[in-house]
């Protein structure tokens, strides 16, 4: 069944659930406040960098499906439902944000013209639906034009950037969430088409799960990365350590790939939030809180390694960054480790100069005082060492002979375990990884813990 979609938000959800759910046969109007974007959206010009969406995107809108709009004017009129997907930043506690939620709901309520399910796919706080639904409803008390109910419905997304548009066309699950059966089934018509599970619950349970889910694959990383720690004093190497690990169907492979940390719009800012969320009902979450400091400290440790090991140098040591976005297949610099690693090394009297296929444009805004790269090889040449930062497609399959050539010193850290190591280092690469056994085994076996 085609429905009528109001999309409120053309952030990264929200351009990318419109997108894809006018390619499921909808009409959908994407509302944004932003003026300027929305005219730029209309001429089919993406604000992100997406792979698979440019290819949808445009016939979309040449077609109709697709349709953007800055009024408010009648972008509720006829509508079966509307979906809020606008931004919750993080606030300095660590606490989200949830005013650009409420803002909508109080649009929704000024703008309703009818009964209307309100799906919310911003990531929430739970029991942000239930304020949502009063916020809406206290609007339409102030109307005399109107009587109209609504129900609300979380749909929380679960979409990696640089794989969005196979997660929302292909997904593992939908989660649809709400105390009210008739509009959870409304939401549910959305996905039917798609050979997934869907998962119906409470309006909580729905906006708990979201949180849980990222907490969880952020716990796995902070593991990981605290094995790979283990993994350098003991010398064994992380990355068969994690093989061997995820061959057991408990625990599986996925987010076991030691390297400098997590970061994006997500982990940081949904496990942050989950503890605050915890903290407020007046627990403590020991095991989310160490999540979070091992991750920021696995970003400083391996920028001290980078210092520690790098070679002599006359004037102040040169070192080459690949890769700054917070993962491959996207452009955004959201919590990447490359901030911090980079102001590390700034710190200690490093020159960084640092190339990145497609965020160059996004990192300038938030790291000064680098020399931006228009290549890898420009990046690299002369450069007294070699980091590998994002594990970018055209990086691993650099010709790193010709590497070795440009650079002044085979010096080579690998933050992300992406790189063939032995090969490397039969190249004469002095490499280093995260948890391969840097340390030597002959003195290893004269820590105490096998002496005791």
């Amino acid at each position: 069944m085609t429905r009528k979609i109001t999309v409120m938000g053309s952030g990264y959800v929200g351009l990318v659930a419109g997108t894809c759910l006018a390619e499921l046969g909808n009409q959908v109007l994407v509302y944004e406040i932003d003026s300027n974007k929305v005219e730029s959206l209309k001429q089919g010009e993406i604000p992100i960098y997406e792979p698979g969406l440019e290819k949808i995107f445009k016939p979309l809108i040449e077609s109709g499906r697709l349709k953007f709009t800055d009024k408010t004017e009648g972008f509720l009129t006829d509508r079966d439902l509307v979906i809020i997907a606008v931004g919750t930043p993080k606030r300095e506690d660590g606490s989200c944000d949830i005013s650009y939620v409420l803002d909508a709901a109080r649009m929704i309520g000024e703008n309703l013209t009818g009964d209307l399910v309100v799906v919310n796919k911003s990531t929430v706080p739970v029991g942000t639906g239930e304020l949502v639904e009063q916020k809406i409803v206290d609007v339409i008390k102030q109307r005399s034009d109107i009587s109209a109910s609504v129900s609300v419905v979380s749909n929380p997304e679960f979409l990696r950037e640089g794989n969005a548009v196979k997660d929302f066309l292909q997904p593992d699950r939908v989660v649809i969430g709400s105390e009210n059966s008739a509009a959870r089934e409304t939401v549910g018509e959305l996905y039917s088409s798609l050979d997934c599970p869907i998962l119906y619950s409470g309006l909580r349970t729905a906006e708990m799960i979201k949180y849980a889910s990222n907490a969880f694959l952020a716990t796995k990383i902070s593991f990981i990365n605290e094995i790979s720690n283990v993994c350098e004093m003991v010398g064994a190497d992380v990355t068969e350590v994690a093989c061997g690990m995820g061959l057991d169907h408990r625990i599986q492979q996925d987010f076991l790939g030691a390297g400098v940390g997590y970061g994006g719009s997500c982990f940081p800012k949904d496990t942050e939030a989950l503890v605050d969320i915890a903290g407020q009902g007046g627990y403590h979450s020991q095991i989310l809180n160490a999540v979070i400091s091992v991750n920021h400290q696995q970003r400083i440790r391996f920028a001290r390694k980078i210092v520690n090991h790098l070679p002599e140098t006359e004037q102040r040591p040169e070192v080459a960054v690949l890769g700054v976005a917070f993962k491959p297949e996207t452009d955004d610099m959201r919590e990447a480790p490359s901030i911090e690693i980079i102001h590390h090394l700034q710190k200690e009297g490093v020159n960084v100069r640092a190339y990145d296929p497609e965020a160059l444009d996004n990192a300038r805004e938030i790291i000064t005082g680098v020399n931006w790269a228009l290549s890898a090889e420009q990046a690299v040449e002369g450069a007294d060492a070699l980091v590998i930062l994002t594990e970018w497609d055209e990086f691993l399959k650099r010709d790193f002979a010709r590497v070795k050539q440009l650079l002044n010193h085979p010096v080579l850290f690998d933050g992300r375990n992406c790189l063939p190591m032995q090969q490397l280092i039969d190249q004469g690469y002095e490499y280093y990884g995260v948890g391969r056994g840097i340390d030597r085994l002959d003195n290893i076996l004269h820590h105490s813990y096998l002496l005791q």
